[in-house]
């Protein structure tokens, strides 16, 4: 008799496993590009100092350096680096001239700030970060410049690393002898776009189609992102541009029509998912589409693939733009998240951990804990990069920057013995500026390499070697935001994952309503679609993290994950029903017994999870 395997707990899981993928040359040479010659010039000129503010907003950028298009990547880099310029600066102040009390409670308030900031998406999280560890670094790490040069010196280095990222080809960018690299980012993540339409077509009818069309999703949230970053006019200015935005609105109908095969649970022919494969080759080469093969039109479905496809050769060839139906959240719709329940509950615990933490290390220093040393920023900086939910599950993301942390103090601990100073130092800090964008796989990778750089930072600026120190704080910094992290908050728990059901199911209903409407405008539709997708996407992702925490907080998002696969089937339901009502104007009998079978689930669903059902047709 076998024994049954034990169970590995979410948490430790997902603490072991790392991101899988090729290495990102370019990136790599970026960061080896990036800090190391900062600090190298700094050093050479005198002011080393200032090449390490430099160097850190170098490392910031180099981790927010992430795969995507060079117009997405001004927003991604650039909006953190004004944030920690400014709490560099503020905190510089604030640490000259603030009484240690007084200080705490800047910092708390700051944190709370910050932390509902973090709420409205991954660049607002990497904002409040670096706004936090800015104004912990300027208030804790003593240096002789005036707050306004480190702050223009950290400026200096994020923004050097945007221009290597603006300026230097990636692989497989130059088309023959000409230097074609503008568009690059958004020419891959078009041509995926194809691609995942082919896969589900592919999977129509088996058990990964709800794992392709979560794909195809994702896919299409790259593409709107990767070409809706900001540019200098309103409207694409040149013909490769237009062409692009042609392309990917081409894609929406053909991802509607894949949508509704997958939904009707049979299988496609082959030939059905040849055509996008084609367009995405096409894409990929700025190439013309050629010939494309047309599927059987034998159901609705098919027959809105084939025009989908047939719409796509013409778009293709006239690259006359497109609508990308990007997400135009208003002034007051940001407003309402920042202080909604996912802003309070992110920003409650980011202040109580920020400012712990920070009280924590000023009594440290005042009672002359750190010996000869006089910075006191660690602990801070390390608790807000555990707080932060995006980087996986508490207890995991503890577990990593420990042993992350020990890792990285053990091994500067050895290169500091043996390299030479300060030249040896510079040469550690470029090579772990070129190893940031393999690293950020893992929360604890990261951190190993993040402490070797910090560390030979500090001490070319002039500090004694301090690892057994920062292993110190680390754990204590570990501790202070497990006890946080556990404790009880205002309001009930989960409130966010809720804010996030509610939203979703508010993007579904009115995707549904538009599509059960009888409005022509496809247009219209599309975008709805693509927001009802997005925002389920993103309150799975919420949903998947908070499931990993320990059993205490894990129980609180019990049924959400139920309630948003049960809103994914609406949406997929409304797409079929979309592509059914243009080819025969009206519902048939599955159609409208699917949606009452799915209003009765979310009714059941309604009082565990939160958020009101939309309002379904009875089958008839």
């Amino acid at each position: 008799m076998t024994r049954p395997a034990c169970a590995v707990p979410p948490w430790l899981a997902h603490a072991l496993r790392a991101q899988r993928g090729p290495v990102p040359w370019s990136a790599v040479v970026r960061g080896a590009l990036g800090g190391g010659p900062l600090l190298l010039a700094a050093v050479l000129g005198g002011r080393p100092t200032l090449g390490v503010a430099a160097a850190i907003g170098a490392m910031f950028a180099g981790i927010n350096d992430r795969p995507g298009s060079r117009r997405a990547s001004v927003g991604r880099i650039g909006g953190p680096a004004l944030a920690g310029a400014a709490g560099l600066a503020a905190g510089t102040y604030a640490g000259d001239h603030v009484p240690a009390v007084l200080l705490t409670v800047l910092l708390t308030g700051l944190g709370l700030v910050a932390g509902a900031v973090s709420a409205l998406g991954p660049v607002g999280s990497a904002v409040g970060v670096q706004l936090l560890v800015g104004t912990a670094v300027g208030a804790g790490m003593p240096l002789p410049e005036p707050g306004w040069q480190r702050a223009l010196a950290f400026l200096a280095g994020a923004g050097w690393l945007l221009l290597l990222r603006l300026a230097l080809p990636t692989p497989g960018s130059l088309a023959g002898a000409r230097l074609d690299f503008r568009f690059d980012g958004e020419r891959h993540a078009v041509a995926g776009v194809y691609e995942a339409i082919a896969a589900l077509l592919d999977a129509a009818g088996s058990q990964t189609a709800t794992a392709r069309r979560a794909a195809l999703t994702a896919a299409l949230d790259q593409a709107q992102d990767a070409l809706a970053g900001p540019r200098l006019r309103r409207y694409a200015s040149s013909a490769a541009e237009r062409r692009l935005h042609a392309q990917y609105a081409a894609a929406l109908p053909l991802a509607e029509a894949a949508t509704a095969l997958a939904w009707a649970e049979e299988a496609v022919p082959a030939r059905a998912a040849e055509g996008p494969r084609r367009l995405a080759a096409a894409v990929r080469g700025s190439a013309p589409t050629g010939p494309l093969p047309a599927p059987s039109r034998s159901v609705p479905a098919l027959r809105a693939l084939d025009d989908a496809l047939l719409h796509a050769a013409e778009a293709f060839d006239r690259a006359e733009g497109g609508d990308l139906h990007s997400r135009k959240r208003s002034r007051t719709a940001r407003t309402r998240t920042v202080l909604g329940a996912r802003g309070r509950e992110y920003g409650l615990r980011v202040a109580l951990c920020f400012g712990a933490s920070a009280a924590l290390a000023q009594a440290l220093h005042h009672a002359r804990w750190y010996g000869q040393h006089d910075h006191w920023y660690w602990l801070p900086a390390t608790a807000v990069f555990l707080v932060k939910p995006d980087l996986g599950p508490l207890a995991s993301r503890v577990l990593s920057r420990a042993a992350g942390t020990v890792l990285g103090a053990l091994l500067f601990a050895g290169f500091a013995a043996v390299l030479p100073r300060p030249e040896g130092l510079v040469a550690l800090v470029a090579v772990s500026g070129a190893l940031i964008p393999v690293a950020t796989r893992h929360f604890a990778a990261q951190t190993a390499v993040v402490t070797v750089l910090v560390l030979a930072l500090v001490m070319v600026g002039g500090e004694p070697q301090a690892s057994v120190g920062r292993i110190a704080e680390t754990l204590l910094a570990c501790a202070v935001v497990l006890v946080v992290g556990h404790l009880p908050m205002p309001g009930q728990r989960g409130d966010a994952i809720r804010a996030r059901l509610t939203e979703a199911g508010g993007a579904a209903q009115a995707y549904l309503d538009h599509v059960l409407g009888g409005s022509g405008d496809r247009a219209a539709r599309w975008a709805l679609r693509r927001e009802a997708y997005r925002t389920l996407a993103e309150a799975r992702t919420a949903i998947a993290l908070a499931s990993a925490e320990l059993p205490t907080l894990a129980r609180h998002a019990d049924g959400a994950d139920e309630l948003a696969a049960t809103l994914e089937r609406l949406v997929d339901t409304s797409t079929a029903c979309a592509v059914h009502l243009d080819d025969t104007g009206g519902l048939d009998p599955r159609h409208t017994a699917r949606l009452a079978e799915l209003r009765d689930e979310l009714a059941r669903r309604r009082d565990r999870v939160g958020p009101r059902p939309p309002d379904l047709p009875v089958a008839g």
